[in-house]
């Protein structure tokens, strides 16, 4: 081997707190130890370098040229371990300086600005990335650790092994309609009477497309599709124009609300859905993860 076993980091960090000090006593105190630690690990510092570092009068060590020497590239060995280190840990995804979190298009109304306001408030100088997404595309980022977390639905699509959930809500599904619709005034409607609609869906892959199907499947019809978009708030566009209805969840009730009603289903339709954070078992005690978690309990208190 090129390096003895007995030169470890610890033993220059010792080296490098005596040469700051000038002083067992007080190198000691700063690495809180004793002097007869720190004694011994300069002394079994040389025998591995096998030379000498100081001149030794009395109790006293005088550093010979070798200790300066050793000290100007130790200082910096160590500086590159721990940098080393760091950037480690952010290539794992731990305690990253930037907090890569994803989340159903819905939930950007208001769930995720609430949770990402408290997460900096808890981490200042954390950089956060929102990559938006379906249940199904989000899951394969979180297992391909492009993202450190998603906030989706919690439905058989995201349940895997290898991953932990916290429930956050459940969010009712509605009938959504243009506001100048027959059924807008209604307090709850039949979706049997609806059946000759037209109607606007998220893709395969949406937590809510999925609850659409179970839904028109129990009240026993195929809908009328018009088409098919990407993102909730396209549909929401679609609706409010009077392209189609829509089957939606209840959290995007604020946007288009002069222009989009949500009704409710009768009690025999009704589903919910249950929103929550899933996140890697491999990365439960992740600083920056653990404060998104605390935040989102938080955030399931209050909702």
């Amino acid at each position: 081997m090129l390096i003895d076993e007995e030169l470890t980091l610890k033993k220059l960090e010792v080296f490098l707190a005596f040469m700051r000090t000038g002083n067992l006593a007080r190198a000691a105190s700063e690495l809180q130890t004793s002097n007869v630690s720190v004694h011994r690990a300069i002394h079994s510092l040389e025998n591995a370098l096998r030379c000498p570092l100081f001149k030794h009068e009395g109790r006293n060590l005088t550093p010979l040229e070798s200790a300066y020497v050793l000290e100007e590239r130790a200082q910096k060995l160590v500086q590159d371990v721990v940098e080393s280190v760091r950037l480690t840990r952010e290539a794992a995804g731990f305690s990253a300086e930037r907090f890569k979190l994803g989340a159903l298009y819905s939930l950007t109304v208001k769930t995720v600005p609430q949770l990402i306001m408290g997460l900096k408030l808890r981490r200042s100088e954390l950089n956060i990335d929102l990559i938006l997404g379906s249940n199904i595309d989000l899951l394969y980022k979180l297992k391909n650790m492009e993202v450190d977390a998603i906030l989706v639905s919690l439905d058989d699509s995201v349940s895997d092994p290898d991953c932990e959930q916290l429930p956050l809500f459940s969010d009712d599904i509605f009938l959504a309609t243009p506001a100048d619709s027959p059924f807008a005034q209604e307090r709850e409607v039949d979706l049997a009477a609806v059946r000759d609609a037209t109607f606007i869906t998220l893709t395969q892959g949406f937590a809510t497309h999925q609850d659409g199907v179970r839904v028109f499947k129990q009240a026993g019809f195929e809908p009328k599709v018009a088409m098919q978009v990407n993102d909730i708030f396209t549909l929401l566009s679609m609706v409010s124009s009077g392209v189609g209805y829509a089957l939606l969840p209840g959290r995007i009730a604020a946007v288009y609300e002069n222009r989009v009603k949500l009704i409710p289903l009768q009690a025999r339709y009704r589903l919910q859905q249950h929103i929550g954070v899933v996140f890697l078992k491999a990365k439960e005690r992740d600083p920056n993860l653990l404060a998104l978690l605390a935040e989102c309990r938080m955030y399931s208190r209050g909702s």
